[in-house]
Formats: structure tokens, C-alpha cells, sequence
């Protein structure tokens, strides 16, 4: 056991039934189409996955906490070095406060507000996206302590990783760690000036002065970030083990200035992005994967949107550049790469990228794909790939079937997201979810008895971690539901975020197909 949790890094690296069902299946059977189980209950899933952010808090729990086997934790974070820093996420299983996938699930859940608002709010739940924002950027403030000082990370990875415990009973070290100009960290410092711009304009008509201090301080962490450059990981050797830079920071310098555009349309901000296109690897970077570390794909799609405006003509050379990049990725994602890569596919069809924590290249992939198919659709074009054009239907159909796959059509018949129908893992690899819940059981658990009790019994875990999405299946679609399997079992904070913008836009379709053919038997299609 020991031996095990020395090696283990952290990188994360019957359905159920919506509400026209029973007529539903009664139709299937009529016209003798198969698999009801092939109608998903996309309000529900969506409902879900903002459920999970709330289990995922650190601090002081608000009153209208929804997750009631949570209680506060980490309420000493940054006391040591003179500093406010409780607030926040757990990143996924364990207790540290890893500052860059932090960001980027704060970002991720911006864009999707951003694209899909309308969709969200009309679902119910565009309260509830913004809560799980604002939890983020309320702790970013708090840790951008001056224009050339962020805290990049609020606990010790080894340590962390030798005590099985609930958050609020931490007994592990909460040493706070920081990026300045000695210490630089231009990717951590971009990609949390990327999180406060795009969450500032998911705030700019409700909170128009809590929108204008995120986009102060995402302006000043990006001059922070370009000023002094280098990667958080040289300043931070204590994260090397878990989120490494290995990209570098020129995407997020890249990304975090094309955010700034979006967010104030100052022309430096898109100057910059197309200065710098190539230096930085903007339209040199032909990227498979979209993910907390590598931003070129996410950056190539934003900068392909620009193109449908007018006012960007005079850079119409460089953002076709961009473009190409981009559809480089979307035909990876779609298999149409004749001369290049493409993502690989397990049998059942899900995208396969690589072993440990697969679902998280999934729920991005199928967010850009979502957003470019309304890009296509919206500027009646379509997608250039080796492989001949493709519509905008194929590429959201793609994307659709990455996400029904994940809610459970699947050679397992498993729904990779927590909570969600009646067969998804019980077994999460997820300290606070295994021990039994702090509001039950207030009795102190320590390192050794949590991993002696709890992480080593069989059964179920006694809190459903409800909106977790799973590492995922291998690349035989086979999955094994145990909780020392953490790179199949453990779920993470950016896995879900990019759900949030897609199941939205998939449930207004759902609806707008029933609203138009209220007695169609295909009503899990649009």
C-alpha cells in the first residue's frame, strides 16, 4: 500500500428516463426502432454536473450548499505565510489546491456560460453555473495578493497522497506556494487572467462591478505573465509530479490575450494574438488534444470565430491560419485526416487519447466540436478536411454521441458520470466521498485509519459523488469500478466543466425536436 501511494501522481492526469419516456418507448415499439435506452435525459445530466462543483469546494461551505455530506474544510489555508487563500477547489480526489487545472475549470465553465447562456438559464440552471464560477474567481482574487504575485497552489502533493481523510480533517501540510517576478510563471499566470476575463463577461449585465474587478485583475495577471516569462513548474518544482508545463506557457500567453479581446475589444489584446501567431505556436501547433495543459486547440477555434466579422479583415491572413489549425483538430476528433493523426477510437466509438483520466480529452472535444458546428452552421460554411467537407449535423452529431456515450451508450452500459441513471461507478476514487460524511460522523479519521478502513473496503462509497466524470474506460471500452484504480475511478474538476456549455445546447435541441414532432419515435435525436 505504501509502495502504491509513493508511485501515484496526480494527473487525474437503465438510463434515466426523461419525461416523455413511456410514450416514447410505446412509439420505438411501433415502429420497431431500436434501443430506447438511446434517449438521454440531458436536463438531468446538466443539473448533475454543476451538482459536483459544490462537492468540490474548499472553505467555508455557503447556506445554500446543496451537498449536504460536505462541511467546511481548509479554513487555515495561507495563515502560515500571512495570506487569505481558503476558497477554492479540490481539483479532484485528494485535498491540494493546484492552481492552473483550477483555472482552466473556471475557464472552461465561462466559455461554456459564454456560448450556450440562453440554453442554461432556460434549463434552470444558469444560477447555479454561475455559483460554481464565481467560487473560482472569488478565490483568485483572494490569491492575486499584488499585480506581480499570484499563489499558484495550497498543499503538498506527496504528503497529501500519503493520508486518506475526509477535507475536514486535514492533517496534512497546507504550505501555500506563489509565482512572482523572481519566480516566474507565465502559463499559471495566463491562464488565471484567461479564467477572469471570460468569467467577467459571464458577469458583466448581473454584477457589473464584480465583472470589471476580475477583468483588473486578469489585465494584470496577463502583463504579470508577459512581462516575466517562464513556466510555474521551474518556480514550483513541488507540482512537477502533477501538473507539469510540459507545453509551455506561449499558449496561455496566446489564450489569455485572445479572452482580453473578447472581454474588452482593445485591438492590443488581438494584436498581440496575431504578432506573436507564430512565435508562439499559435499557427505552427497542429494539436489532437484540448486539455488543462495544452490550449492551442481551444485558442485556434476562438480565433476562427473572429473571421465571420467584419472588422477583422485586415488580419483575415493570420486567423485562416488559425482556422486551419483548428479544423486540424476537429477532423482529428472526426477521423477525416487522411495525410495526418487522428485520435484514436475505442470499438464502442468513444475518442481515446491516452490512459490515465481518457474522459477529460473527451468532454473538451466534444465542447469545441459542439461550438464549431454553430460556428459552421451560423456562417453557412463548412468544415475543409483531407477526408472532403463536412457539414455542421455530422461534427454536433459526433459530439452528441461522445456525450451519449459517457451517459451510458456504451459496450459497459455504463454512465461515466456520477449519479447519472441507475449503473454508473460507486467506487470513486475520491477521499471525501469513501469515509463517511463529517455531518454524520464527526469522529476524527486519521491518514493510516482512513486508508486502513476505508479505502480498502469493498463496498460502495457511502456518499455519491454526484456530477463526478470518471477517468473513463480503456481503450477496449472496459472499465473496472475499484477505488485504487484511480486512473479509471478518480474524477476531476476540468472533466465535467466542459459538460456543463454541451449538455445545454443538446437539451435545446431535444426540446426544440419534441416541441416540432411531438409524436416522433426519434426524439433522443434532432
Amino acid at each position: 500500500m505504501e509502495e502504491e501511494k509513493r508511485k501515484k501522481l496526480h494527473h487525474c492526469g437503465a438510463q434515466n428516463i426523461p419525461r416523455f419516456t413511456i410514450s416514447w418507448c410505446l412509439l420505438l415499439s411501433i415502429f420497431a426502432v431500436p434501443a430506447c435506452a438511446r434517449a438521454f435525459d440531458y436536463a438531468d445530466a446538466l443539473t448533475k454536473s454543476l451538482l459536483y462543483f459544490e462537492s468540490q469546494r474548499s472553505g467555508r461551505l455557503p447556506y445554500n450548499q446543496r451537498v449536504t455530506w460536505r462541511d467546511h474544510s481548509g479554513l487555515t489555508d495561507g495563515l502560515e505565510q500571512g495570506v487569505d487563500l481558503v476558497g477554492g477547489y479540490y481539483d479532484a480526489g485528494d485535498h491540494v489546491k493546484f492552481g492552473l487545472p483550477m483555472a482552466f475549470t473556471v475557464t472552461m465553465l465561462s466559455w461554456g456560460v459564454t456560448e450556450y447562456r440562453q440554453q442554461i438559464a432556460v434549463a434552470g440552471e444558469l444560477e447555479h453555473a454561475m455559483e460554481a464560477i464565481k467560487w473560482g474567481t472569488d478565490y483568485f482574487i483572494k490569491a492575486h495578493t499584488s499585480p506581480n504575485v499570484l499563489w499558484a497552489e495550497v498543499g503538498d502533493g506527496d504528503t497529501d497522497h500519503y493520508c486518506w481523510q475526509r477535507p475536514e480533517d486535514m492533517t496534512t501540510s497546507r504550505q501555500a506556494y506563489k509565482i512572482d517576478k523572481d519566480n516566474p510563471g507565465s502559463d499559471l499566470a495566463g491562464e488565471t487572467a484567461a479564467a477572469m476575463a471570460a468569467a467577467s463577461m459571464v458577469f458583466k449585465q448581473t454584477n457589473p462591478h464584480y465583472s470589471h474587478l476580475l477583468l483588473h485583475h486578469a489585465q494584470q495577471l496577463f502583463e504579470f505573465g508577459d512581462e516575466y516569462r517562464g513556466k510555474y513548474d521551474a518556480s514550483v518544482e513541488e507540482v512537477k509530479s502533477y501538473y507539469a508545463s510540459v507545453s509551455g506557457y506561449m499558449d496561455e500567453l496566446l489564450w489569455a490575450a485572445l479572452w482580453l479581446y473578447k472581454a474588452t475589444d482593445k485591438e492590443e489584446y488581438l494584436r498581440y494574438v496575431v504578432d506573436k501567431a507564430d512565435s508562439f505556436g499559435g499557427i505552427g501547433w497542429a494539436i489532437t488534444e484540448f486539455s488543462w495543459e495544452v490550449k492551442y486547440a481551444g485558442l485556434q477555434v476562438i480565433a476562427s470565430k473572429l473571421l465571420a466579422e467584419k472588422k477583422h479583415k485586415e488580419h483575415a491572413h493570420v486567423l485562416e491560419q488559425y482556422r486551419s489549425k483548428a479544423e486540424y483538430y476537429i477532423c482529428s476528433c472526426l477521423d477525416k485526416n487522411i495525410n495526418g493523426s487522428n485520435v484514436e477510437r475505442t470499438p464502442g466509438g468513444l475518442l481515446y487519447v491516452r490512459q490515465w483520466n481518457n474522459m477529460q480529452y473527451v468532454s473538451t472535444a466534444a465542447f469545441l466540436l459542439t461550438v464549431y458546428s454553430d460556428f459552421l452552421q451560423s456562417s453557412s460554411q463548412k468544415l475543409r478536411c483531407h477526408g472532403g467537407m463536412v457539414g455542421h449535423e455530422e461534427i454536433l452529431d459526433f459530439a452528441k454521441s461522445q456525450i451519449d456515450y459517457i451517459l451510458g451508450s456504451n459496450p459497459m452500459n455504463m454512465s461515466y458520470l456520477v449519479g447519472y441513471g441507475s449503473n454508473y461507478p460507486t467506487r470513486v476514487h475520491h477521499r471525501a466521498a469513501s469515509i463517511v460524511s463529517y455531518r454524520e460522523s464527526k469522529g476524527f479519521i486519521g491518514c493510516t485509519q482512513g486508508y486502513d478502513y476505508w479505502y480498502s473496503r469493498l463496498k460502495p462509497n457511502p456518499n455519491v459523488l454526484v456530477g463526478a466524470l470518471v477517468g473513463g474506460p480503456d481503450l477496449q471500452d472496459d472499465f473496472v469500478d475499484r477505488r485504487s484504480n484511480y486512473m479509471q475511478t478518480e474524477a476531476c474538476t476540468y472533466n465535467t466543466a466542459p459538460l456543463v456549455g454541451v449538455l445545454a445546447k443538446l437539451l435545446q435541441l431535444q426540446d426544440q425536436n419534441l416541441d416540432q414532432n411531438p409524436t416522433s419515435p426519434l426524439l433522443a435525436s434532432y
